[in-house]
C-alpha cells in the first residue's frame, strides 16, 4: 500500500491525536519516526514504564543533543501505538553527534524558527502575534483540525533547506523506501516534522536497501528524567508548543476543561502570594475569555483567549512589559504578579521519573558507590577538618560535583579566592529530583568523577578570559585534579605579562594569591609556575597603575581589588618577588602624590605605601578632591591601619562635618561605597573613635543602626533647607 505521511508539530496534542488515529486506522507493518537511529536496538527502554516527561540524552566529543518525549508528543504517541498494533517501530534520524546536528541541542527544534517567511505571512494574514497563536488559531481549538497537511506544504513550500536538514531527509528517505518494500502489500505510517513531509514524498524514488546506521569513536546515548520547567518556551525551549502544564490538561481533558483549570491554577497561585482574586475577577475572566473565543471564530476556548482574558481581568494597571505569549519570549525582571503566576500555571510542575531498570552511564554508579562510601550521601549538614587525609578527600568528591553542577551539594564556607588561609569547610548536603538527570547528562564528560570534573574544567577553560582562568585553577586544585593545573598557569603566566586590563589582573592575583596562602592544605609553594604568575600580575599591576591618569571618576572596585592584591602579594607571597618592597613603596608613593591620578587609585596607592610601613601625612587630607573616591580606595587597600589611626579618623570627621548639606548629599553615594569596606562591627569601632574625638559620651552600636536609608535622611535634609529658605524669603519664619 505504500507510505502514509504524517506531518506534525512536535508537542502538539492536535497531532498526537491525527498520529493515534492513523496508526488505529492503517493498522501498518511499519512505524517510522523522527528519532535517532542509532537508538533502535534500545528502543525498549523507552517502554519500560517511565513517568513522563523523559528525554533521550546523546553526547560525543563535540556535542551534546536532547530529544525530549512528554505524554502527548507525536513522536510518543507513534511509539506506544505503533507497538500496540503490533507494528515494528524504528527511528528513521541522523543521529543526534553527527554532523548534520552540529548546532542542533534540541532535535525537536521547529523548524518554524529556521524557516520564518511563510510563518510570518500567514500570522499578518489572520492577524494574530506568532506562530505559537497561529497554531492555536488554525488547530489546537478546533475539535476536528483540518488542513495541517497544507499548512505544512505551506511552511516548506519553496524554502531550500539547509545543508543539516537536506543529509537528515536524504537518510531518512532511504528508511522509508526500504520498510516499504519490506511491508509489501501493508502500509508504513512515517511520522516526521511537518517541514520535512514534502520533502520525504518527493523521495520516494531509489534504492530500498535498509541503511546503516552510523558509527562513532566516542560517546553515548542515554534516557534522562525531563521536566515541564525544561519543556517551555517561555524559559528558553526551542520547541513548539510551549506551556506544558496546559497542553498537558489539554491532552487528558480537553480545551474546555482546560480553559477552567487555567483560571482556576492561576487563581490559586495568587492567593497564595496574597495577591486578592475576587470570585468577581474569575467570573470577568471566564466572560472575557469567551467572547474572545467567539469573536476570534475559536468553537473551543484557545490558550491565548483564557490569558487575555485574565489580563484583562486581573491586571487594571499599564504592563511594563508585553505579555510574553504575544512575542515568544521569556520573562524579563520586574513582571506583573499576575503574569509570573499565569507562566507558572501554564508551565505545570510535572517532574519525569525513569524506571528503576533503565541503564545508567557509568559516572551515575561510581558517583553513587563513592558517596556512600565516604558518607555523603545523606541529608544534613557537614564539617570537614582539610587537614586531615580523610576528610581532604570528602571535600574533593564534593568539590568535583560541585564543578559538574550536580544539585543537592552546596558550600557555605572555605578556602576560597584571595582570602586568608582557611582549613575547614562547611557543606550542606540534600536530596534533589534532579540530581540524577544532572549525573547523566554529566556523563559526556567521563565515566569516573575525577575524569569528569577535569573534562568539565578543561573545557571551561578553552574559551575562558584571564579573569575567568584564575576561578578554573582553583577549581582545579580544590578537585585535586593536578592534570590540567599546568597548562592554566601556563596560560595565566603569559596573560599576566600582555594584559592590560587592571580589573582581570586584580582577578588574577586574588585568586592564585589564595592558593599560595592555602599552601599548607595544597603545597603550592613549591610550585615555580605559579609565583612566577604572583611576581608577573603584581609587576603588571604596578606599571599599569603609574601610566594610569584621567580626572575625578566614580571609584572602581575592581581596580581597587587589584591594588589589594598587590599589597598581599608583598606581604604574603614576598619570596615569589622579583622587586624590593621599597620598590613597591616608592610606586605606590608616587601614585599617591599624582594630581593627574583617578582619585580612588590615589588613595588606594597611599594605603598600599602605609600598609607596607610608610606612615601617611593626616593633614594632606585636607586637600584631597573627590573624598568618596579617595577614601574608597584608601579602605579597600589600608582598612586595618585606618582602624588603629585615631588621628586619621578624627580628620575625617571634621572634614565631613564641614561639608554643607548640599556637598554631603553629592558625596554621600561614594562615602557609602568608602565604608562599605568595613563590616560592621568595624564600622562600631569608627563611631566609638569619633564620639571619643569629640568627646561625646554615647553608645557606638546606636549611632551605627540608623534605621533609615542614609541618602534618603540626607535629601529630606535638603529639602528641609529649601523650604526653610523659602520661609524666611517670603517673611514666614
Amino acid at each position: 500500500m505504500g507510505a502514509v505521511f504524517v506531518g506534525v508539530r512536535h508537542h502538539s496534542p492536535a497531532c498526537a491525536r491525527l498520529v493515534a488515529a492513523t496508526i488505529a486506522e492503517q493498522q501498518p507493518a511499519y512505524v517510522l519516526i523522527e528519532g535517532p537511529a542509532d537508538f533502535n536496538e534500545r528502543i525498549d527502554e523507552l517502554l519500560l514504564g517511565h513517568e513522563l516527561p523523559v528525554a533521550l540524552f546523546s553526547y560525543s566529543d563535540q556535542h551534546a543533543s536532547w530529544s525530549p518525549f512528554c505524554d502527548y508528543s507525536p513522536e510518543w504517541v507513534a511509539i506506544t501505538e505503533g507497538r500496540r498494533c503490533g507494528a515494528e517501530v524504528r527511528f528513521i534520524d541522523l543521529p543526534a553527534w553527527h554532523e548534520a546536528f552540529r548546532d542542533v541541542s534540541n532535535r525537536y527544534a521547529d523548524a518554524e524558527l529556521r524557516y520564518t517567511e511563510v510563518v510570518e505571512r500567514l500570522c499578518a494574514e489572520f492577524s494574530v502575534d506568532n506562530v505559537d497563536v497561529l497554531w492555536d488559531h488554525l488547530f489546537e481549538s478546533q475539535d476536528e483540525p483540518e488542513g495541517m497537511a497544507e499548512y505544512f506544504d505551506l511552511l516548506r513550500g519553496t524554502a531550500t533547506a539547509d545543508e543539516g536538514d537536506s543529509a537528515r531527509e536524504e537518510y531518512m528517505a532511504r528508511w522509508v523506501r526500504a520498510a516499504v518494500r519490506d511491508a509489501g502489500d501493508r502500509p508504513v505510517v512515517v511520522v516526521t516534522g511537518g517541514f520535512h513531509t514534502a520533502a520525504l514524498k518527493a523521495k520516494l524514488d531509489g534504492s530500498t536497501e535498509w541503511p546503516d546506521v552510523p558509527e562513532r569513536e566516542r560517546g553515548a546515548s542515554y534516557l534522562v528524567p525531563y521536566s515541564h520547567a525544561r519543556l517551555d518556551a517561555f524559559t528558553g525551549y526551542q520547541s513548539g508548543m510551549p506551556s506544558p502544564g496546559y497542553y498537558q490538561q489539554v491532552w487528558e481533558t480537553g480545551a474546555r476543561r482546560a480553559a477552567d483549570w487555567l483560571v482556576e491554577s492561576v487563581a490559586t497561585r495568587l492567593r497564595k502570594r496574597q495577591q486578592p482574586v475576587s470570585t468577581a475577577d474569575l467570573i470577568a475572566a471566564h466572560t472575557q475569555a469567551g467572547a474572545l473565543a467567539r469573536l476570534r471564530g475559536h468553537r473551543n476556548l484557545a490558550r491565548t483567549d483564557v490569558l487575555d482574558g485574565l489580563t484583562s481581568a486581573l491586571i487594571s494597571e499599564d504592563l511594563t512589559q508585553p505579555p510574553p505569549w504575544t512575542r515568544r519570549g521569556t520573562l524579563q525582571p520586574g513582571a506583573h504578579p499576575a503574569l509570573v503566576e499565569m507562566l507558572g500555571a501554564l508551565r505545570g510542575d510535572k517532574a519525569g521519573r525513569l524506571h528503576p531498570s533503565t541503564p545508567a552511564p557509568p559516572l551515575v554508579h561510581a558517583v553513587q558507590e563513592l558517596l556512600s562510601t565516604h558518607g555523603l550521601d545523606h541529608e544534613g549538614k557537614i564539617a570537614l577538618d582539610l587537614t586531615d587525609a580523610a576528610a581532604l578527600e570528602r571535600s574533593r568528591i564534593l568539590h568535583r560535583l560541585r564543578v559538574l553542577r550536580i544539585p543537592g551539594f552546596e558550600r557555605t564556607s572555605g578556602p576560597s579566592e584571595g582570602a586568608q588561609p582557611q582549613l575547614d569547610e562547611q557543606w550542606t548536603l540534600r536530596p534533589v529530583e534532579e540530581r540524577l538527570a544532572a549525573l547523566i547528562e554529566a556523563a559526556e564528560n567521563g565515566a569516573t568523577l575525577e575524569e569528569a570534573a577535569g573534562v568539565a574544567l578543561e573545557r571551561r577553560s578553552r574559551d575562558a578570559r584571564l579573569d575567568g582562568l584564575a576561578s578554573i585553577l582553583f577549581d582545579a586544585v580544590l578537585c585535586g585534579i593536578s592534570t590540567l593545573s599546568g597548562k592554566v598557569k601556563a596560560s595565566l603566566n603569559e596573560g599576566v605579562r600582555e594584559t592590560g586590563d587592571l580589573a582581570a589582573l586584580g582577578q588574577v592575583l586574588g585568586g592564585v594569591l589564595g592558593l599560595w596562602r592555602h599552601d599548607r592544605l595544597f603545597g603550592t609553594r613549591k610550585d615555580a609556575l605559579l609565583g612566577s604568575v604572583i611576581d608577573a600580575g603584581t609587576a603588571r599591576v604596578l606599571w599599569l597603575v603609574e601610566g594610569l591618569h584621567g580626572g575625578p571618576a566614580p571609584a572602581d572596585p575592581q581596580r581597587l581589588k587589584a591594588m589589594a592584591a598587590t599589597r598581599d602579594a608583598v606581604l604574603h607571597a614576598g619570596a615569589a618577588l622579583s622587586l624590593d618592597p621599597a620598590d613597591v613603596t616608592g610606586v605606590a608613593t608616587r601614585v599617591s602624590n599624582d594630581v593627574q591620578a583617578p582619585p580612588d587609585l590615589r588613595g588606594a596607592a597611599l594605603g598600599l605605601a602605609w600598609a607596607l610601613g610608610t606612615q601617611p601625612d593626616v593633614r594632606k587630607i585636607r586637600g584631597v578632591e573627590a573624598l568618596g573616591d579617595w577614601l574608597a580606595g584608601l579602605f579597600a587597600v589600608a582598612r586595618e591601619e585606618v582602624l588603629a589611626s585615631p588621628d586619621l579618623v578624627g580628620v575625617l570627621d571634621e572634614l565631613v562635618s564641614a561639608m554643607t548639606e548640599d556637598e554631603f548629599l553629592v558625596a554621600l553615594p561614594a562615602l557609602r561605597l568608602a565604608f562599605s569596606y568595613f563590616p560592621p562591627r568595624e564600622r562600631e569601632t569608627i563611631a566609638a573613635t569619633v564620639l571619643a574625638h569629640r568627646g561625646v559620651r554615647g553608645n557606638a552600636r546606636d549611632v551605627t543602626r540608623l534605621t533609615a536609608d542614609p541618602v534618603l535622611v540626607a535629601e529630606a535634609m535638603a529639602v528641609e533647607k529649601r523650604v526653610d529658605a523659602l520661609l524666611v524669603k517670603g517673611g514666614l519664619a
